[in-house]
């Protein structure tokens, strides 16, 4: 819900905003976002002794302008003072107030340099979920050579692949006949990432594993 505070230039203001900051380090959430720089923007001063909270919290937002904009300030003054100047001063830190905060524009002064930065942000986070759409579960049959193949080295070896996109489940052993047992283990997998079919040629039938693995088999392979 959004929090109201009116007339911050005055005493009465400053004790709303002091009590709404108490135990707290910014005026919403855990991290300074645009409600902060409007209501920095509507106090015209840092709030006396009186007023601790309000005076940490704006020690804080103060610090990080600075980082963000370290020129050196020569002062300007904005004629007609007070609640006036305030509400100028906030006017264009509001306009932006529905944008992604990732992306923070405090003044609507944004450069082509955080321009190009918050594209390249778009673009990784949109590649990010496009590499996560796609999922699937797979059930895969692990079989030995004979008898005599220690099946928790087996196991140990199929598990052994690592990569990207790769998540090794549950499994168990299954017998087959004469003595023998194969292993039956769920992987799941990004489609994107890792191919069912590469996994077992080029990893699980290949050298050292193959020293265990005879063969594997794709038992089950649904989309997630």
């Amino acid at each position: 819900m959004a929090v109201t505070f009116t007339d911050l230039h005055t005493a009465d203001g400053l004790k709303a905003l002091e009590q709404h900051l108490s135990g707290k380090t910014y005026v919403s959430g855990n991290a300074i976002s645009k409600d902060d720089i409007k209501v920095f923007a509507a106090v015209p001063s840092k709030p006396g002794a009186e007023f601790p909270n309000a005076a940490r919290w704006y020690d804080t937002v103060t610090a990080a302008l600075a980082s963000r904009f370290p020129g050196k300030a020569v002062g300007v003054n904005l004629p007609g003072g007070g609640a006036a100047s305030s509400a100028a001063a906030a006017a264009p830190a509001a306009k932006d107030a529905d944008e992604d905060d990732d992306d923070l524009d405090l003044f609507g002064d944004e450069t082509e340099e955080d321009k190009k930065a918050a594209d390249e942000r778009a673009a990784s986070k949109a590649s990010s979920k496009k590499k996560e759409s796609g999922k699937s579960s797979v059930l895969l049959d692990v079989k030995p050579w004979d008898d005599e193949t220690d099946m928790k080295k087996l196991e140990e070896a199929v598990r052994s692949v690592q990569m990207e996109g790769l998540t090794w489940g549950a499994s168990k052993l299954v017998p087959v006949g004469y003595g023998i047992k194969k292993l039956q283990i769920m992987l799941t997998i990004v489609d994107d990432l890792v191919s069912v079919d590469s996994l077992i040629e080029e990893h699980l039938t290949e050298e050292p594993i193959n020293e265990f693995v005879q063969s594997c088999d794709i038992v089950a392979f649904n989309k997630i």
